[in-house]
């Protein structure tokens, strides 16, 4: 069975992510793996995972999002407070599966409701409004006390004590803590897969061919019968989905789980972007790419620490002209098309 071009480039970013996991994996065994490096290949995943998402709503929907570092933190949030909740009652394996979903349900359903708004604005208000909800989510959070004893489920914005034998769940500015640490690198590769086969997928389905089609020109999308409200819902809920679950793997992988800026704020709304304009505006295996690389790299080089952020910058720069400066996609193109007429030879 001949493959399609499109299922060809698809396999190629499974593989380029499957080859990546088997090198750390020989690495670990053969110990030239720092436990430094080790700890950073969850949170690199799961940030590429979030990368992917936001792509699918910058890159193939067409509309600036600023608030998937609130669809993360709703994620890590309700999928903490139900490991933490049966972690004396329940099986790791599919407590850790269950939270995986409710962590994924619970985003896609503030995608929905956040969407039904949003998703009627256009250009820098949709960008503000995403970006309010992400700050006002990570306040609530912060602010909001969560706790049970005997006479039951207690729920307020000041500190309390509870009666008897009690266990409180959020604890205001304290977050959540005792968090199972369920997240492994191979759990977290996994999801990305799942995640690489969901977008493209999409992508490359009628549903995504509609998508795009609004992207490109929505006026003309509504006059041959596209339903634009739909299509633009349907991207923006699968990516605030994927969003929660990278926060669930981020919510898995620390003890203590607080709703500060450090982790979900504006900034890393920020980085997110940028991870996604980097490597390519509705480019899906650029996005992982660029994350993989530019969350590394800093860590990679503390060492320098006098010339650490210079030289990251320097790298921002270049990769930013190889991907989008004309005379470079010119050249790369070029020898592109060398190389394929070389391997058809």
């Amino acid at each position: 069975m001949k493959l399609t071009k499109v299922s060809k480039r698809n396999l190629i970013t499974y593989g380029i992510v499957i080859a990546f996991y088997i090198i750390i994996q020989i690495l670990n065994l053969t110990g030239n793996l720092s436990s430094h490096m080790e700890g950073l290949l969850v949170p690199m995943t799961y940030y590429s995972i979030v990368a992917v998402a936001l792509n699918l709503t910058v890159g193939i929907l067409g509309e600036l999002s600023l608030g998937h570092a609130g669809f993360m933190c709703i994620g890590a949030f309700s999928a903490s407070l139900f490991s933490v909740a049966t972690k004396e009652t329940m099986n790791g394996g599919l407590r850790f599966f269950l939270a995986l979903v409710i962590g994924t349900v619970m985003a896609a359903i503030f995608g929905f409701l956040i969407g039904i708004p949003v998703l009627r604005l256009k250009g820098d208000y949709l960008a503000i409004v995403t970006l309010a909800f992400g700050e006002i989510i990570k306040n609530i959070l912060a602010a909001v006390y969560l706790g049970y004893d005997e006479a039951g489920l207690h729920i307020s914005f000041k500190s309390f004590v509870l009666q008897g034998e009690g266990k409180m769940l959020i604890n205001g500015a304290m977050g959540i803590q005792g968090t199972p640490s369920d997240s492994s690198f191979t759990i977290a590769i996994v999801i990305l897969l799942i995640s690489l086969f969901i977008v493209q997928n999409l992508v490359n389905s009628r549903d995504g061919r509609a998508i795009m089609s609004i992207r490109d020109n929505r006026i003309a999308s509504e006059s041959v019968g596209i339903n634009v409200v739909k299509y633009k819902m349907l991207a923006f809920v699968i990516s605030a989905a994927i969003a929660g679950t990278a926060g669930v793997l981020f919510s898995h992988n620390t003890s203590t789980l607080t709703a500060t800026s450090t982790y979900f704020g504006y900034n890393v709304s920020i980085m997110i972007l940028v991870y996604v304009v980097l490597g390519g505006i509705g480019n899906i295996r650029g996005s992982v790419i660029a994350a993989s690389i530019l969350y590394i790299l800093p860590e990679m080089l503390r060492g320098l620490s006098n010339y650490r952020m210079l030289i990251y910058s320097i790298v921002l720069i270049v990769i930013m002209l190889i991907n989008w400066a004309p005379k470079a996609i010119e050249v790369r193109e070029k020898y592109v098309t060398l190389l394929k007429r070389r391997f058809a030879k």
